[in-house]
């Protein structure tokens, strides 16, 4: 029997796909092996959001073939679409596979093992395409909650973001599909399937029958295929009163939403190519809050924009301080090469970035412990994942606002949805709590 490794660079999107190809390969006798075991073929899904990613990307590769020297090197992913000629440079890779043949390559493996050729074959070509590939079945994964990626690629060009050059335009899902693979995950057990995609509020823009991401919740809502849906990520103008609605307690969708601000000065954003104001995100803010009181809030920001003066820094800090937010991903500016921004001038000195970041990841630890503060001693619902913390031995559970909830319980209910109440937190944020009905 053969063996296969995959290693993922990335985000959730590269997650799911390297989900996908290892199913493929197990459906087709493949023998999934882990990390530090040797393997027949390595795939390493790469990632180039930052200059930082791609490097990593490269070192991995690397890595994989002094200590695998036998073994097949296939290169996937967003780096190889971006920059194949520094993958072509390494030697001993075997193959790239571009974005569109991704969900190829585990045909490709076993076509030619039976009939006995060397796992070598020809180059793919780099293209772009307009067509959404995906894979035969529901992508189901190790954990506990399924990802469903429904929506890829990016008409945006926002010009720190080499995305649109890695994945092309935007392309969706057929709806049928949609719902084949809901239904598919529902069956295997799945309790919530998180949606997914490069630029998910595009979805159905492009479709033969136009549709719209808000069409396709609420069709989700009233078919209900599965007990609840989450989104992974929304842009400021893309939530809608109807998406909002659907996150009420009654209907499908998590009261969760994650948004991406990246600066809260009206001028940055401009100079980033972003689609909206401070004022019109603040706005936002309010909505969800004002409808959904213990909603869930994530918020992206990216600090060190070129020409980036303290007083905008300040304009996005004070901008977060204000608003009800329940947590922080930040990001420092780093100049992508491809990229407009890679060209702009007035960078910011790395020092001044880091400071910069420090002071957001300190507001990030108060927002946390403040949304943290006004869940306590309320019952909220939770989905136990199958896998115990390794530090602590205990069971947790995901809430539907994103929670995660370490519980005082012995017996695995791993996968099973209850109704849980925060109870106490500690200074690094870690959360307990305990099952008050199954």
């Amino acid at each position: 029997m053969k063996k296969f490794h995959i290693e993922t660079l990335g985000c959730k999107v590269n997650q799911y796909e390297s989900d996908g190809i290892a199913a493929n390969l197990e459906e087709q006798g493949w023998i999934k092996g882990s990390k530090n075991q040797t393997a027949d073929v390595f795939i390493i899904n790469t990632c180039a959001v930052t200059a930082k990613a791609s490097m990593q990307s490269r070192q991995m590769i690397r890595k994989i073939i002094r200590e695998n020297p036998e073994a097949t090197v296939i290169v996937t992913g967003c780096h190889a679409q971006t920059d194949p000629e520094k993958k072509k440079k390494i030697e001993r890779v075997d193959q790239i596979v571009c974005h569109k043949d991704k969900n190829k390559i585990a045909t490709h493996i076993t076509s030619i093992c039976e009939n006995n050729s060397p796992l070598i074959f020809k180059k793919i070509d780099h293209h772009k395409t307009n067509t959404f590939h995906s894979f035969d079945y529901a992508v189901k994964g190790e954990m506990t909650r399924a990802y469903l990626k429904i929506q890829d690629g990016c008409n945006a060009f926002c010009t720190y973001c080499i995305v649109p050059y890695a994945r092309g335009s935007s392309v969706s899902m057929p709806e049928e599909e949609v719902f084949r693979n809901l239904r598919q995950l529902n069956a295997s057990g799945f309790k919530e399937v998180i949606i997914t995609g490069i630029h998910t509020g595009m979805y159905g823009l492009d479709l033969e029958k136009k549709s719209s991401l808000s069409q396709l919740l609420k069709k989700i809502n009233d078919e209900r295929p599965v007990h609840r849906i989450r989104l992974s990520s929304i842009e400021p103008g893309e939530i809608n009163d109807d998406i909002i609605h659907l996150a009420q307690p009654e209907n499908i969708l998590c009261d969760h939403f994650h948004l991406p601000l990246q600066s809260g000065d009206d001028d940055i954003l401009k100079k980033m190519k972003r689609p909206y104001t401070a004022a019109l995100f603040e706005e936002m803010i309010h909505k969800i809050h004002k409808k959904l009181p213990g909603a869930g809030i994530g918020v992206d920001t990216l600090i060190g924009f070129p020409s980036e003066t303290d007083e905008q820094f300040e304009n996005t800090y004070k901008l977060i301080e204000k608003l009800p937010i329940s947590y922080l991903h930040v990001f420092p500016f780093s100049a992508r090469k491809g990229t407009s921004a890679y060209h702009f001038d007035h960078k910011i000195d790395s020092k001044v970035i880091k400071q910069r970041c420090a002071r957001m990841r300190e507001l990030d630890k108060i927002k946390r412990k403040t949304f943290i503060k006004a869940n306590l001693h309320k019952k909220l619902q939770g989905l136990i994942q199958h896998k115990v913390d390794v530090k602590t031995g205990l069971f947790k559970a995901v809430t539907s606002n994103y929670l995660t909830v370490f519980l005082n319980n012995n017996r695995d209910l791993g996968g099973k949805l209850v109704d849980l109440m925060l109870e106490q937190y500690d200074d690094d944020i870690n959360l307990t709590g305990k099952i008050i009905n199954e």
